[in-house]
């Protein structure tokens, strides 16, 4: 004896073809929430640090929820790393502002991008070429201490050396 197909308002069996060639309900969601201490977390970032890129204005102002607390989601998340990521290759602030105002679709300028990341580029080619003439200094005079329990220490010596007028690494 045949047992009679149950019938649901929704056929399973259409379900399970649909899912079979790549096909999804739409479900209507609201968009994620983050808190202060998430967004920190999610961009690697202190919760202070967060604060003080929204007090200078580095970071826009979040909605905030019925009780007062500060709402983010996932553009919050993208533009606090993008910070992160301009202070970790030593970017002035300043710069760094500069550089969201051209990620807007808007304003976007390779050009500017290229002057900003340029004049940094030299920044960082002096700083290099300040720290190999230190590095130099230090290891001469380190090569000069005897390591012994002498009083004389060439180490020493150029720590107490007066500062010139020209602030230029000396020997």
């Amino acid at each position: 004896m045949l047992m009679p197909r149950l019938v649901l308002p929704h056929d399973l069996r259409h379900l399970r073809t649909r899912r079979s060639y790549g096909f999804k309900r739409k479900m209507i969601t609201k968009p994620r929430v983050i808190t202060i201490g998430q967004l920190a977390s999610a961009a690697a970032v202190n919760l202070e640090t967060v604060r003080y890129y929204e007090r200078i204005g580095l970071m826009p102002q979040p909605s905030r929820t019925g009780s007062g607390h500060r709402s983010y989601d996932e553009k919050h998340v993208r533009q606090l790393s993008f910070i992160r990521r301009a202070r970790e290759l030593g970017f002035s602030i300043e710069d760094i502002r500069a550089l969201l105002m051209l990620t807007a679709p808007t304003h976007r300028s390779c050009a500017e991008v290229r002057e900003i990341a340029s004049a940094h580029l030299i920044s960082v080619q002096a700083k290099l070429a300040d720290l190999a003439k230190l590095e130099s200094i230090l290891a001469a005079t380190v090569a000069q201490c005897s390591g012994d329990d002498s009083p004389a220490c060439p180490v020493l010596d150029i720590l107490d050396r007066p500062q010139p007028s020209n602030p230029q690494v000396v020997p």
